[in-house]
């Protein structure tokens, strides 16, 4: 039995068909002391399963350093959700929980290339000058 129950399947399905280009989802892991690897692991087969526009790859995070360095990741598990473009988008830890549909709809954003932002966030931002970080963090509850 999976991570993802056969109704939740169906559900996601039809989410990931509002898709429009191929997005790949590319997933540091390590074998070894890394809590909760093994579940995201699981969970990004599982979804990358569900739509022919999803695919994953997978890379161990201590031995495949140049794939580390070109995604500047540091730390694991982590997964980054990209196209032809890579985003900035970054996931650390398992996905579950509500942090599950914000994965959906990072999916579907990059897929789309739209962020969703309305026309004044657009113009805003536009008037950055330098590189902005931006970070969310999220505890279960």
């Amino acid at each position: 039995m999976g991570l993802l129950r056969d109704s939740d399947v169906g559900e996601i399905r039809v989410r990931l068909q509002e898709m429009v280009s191929p997005v790949k989802l590319i997933h540091f892991t390590q074998e070894l002391n890394l809590e909760y690897g093994r579940e995201t692991r699981e969970l990004l087969e599982e979804l990358a399963q569900i739509s022919d526009k999803l695919s994953l790859e997978t890379y161990n995070f201590l031995l495949e350093k140049e794939k580390v360095t070109e995604y500047a990741v540091d730390k694991v598990p982590a997964t980054v959700i990209r196209n032809g473009k890579d985003f900035g988008i970054r996931f650390f830890g398992l996905p579950g929980g509500y942090e599950f549909s914000t994965l959906l709809d990072a999916i579907l954003a990059v897929s789309k290339e739209d962020s969703g932002l309305k026309p004044e966030s657009r113009e805003k931002l536009s008037q950055l000058t330098q590189p902005l970080h931006l970070e969310v963090f999220s505890t279960p509850s």
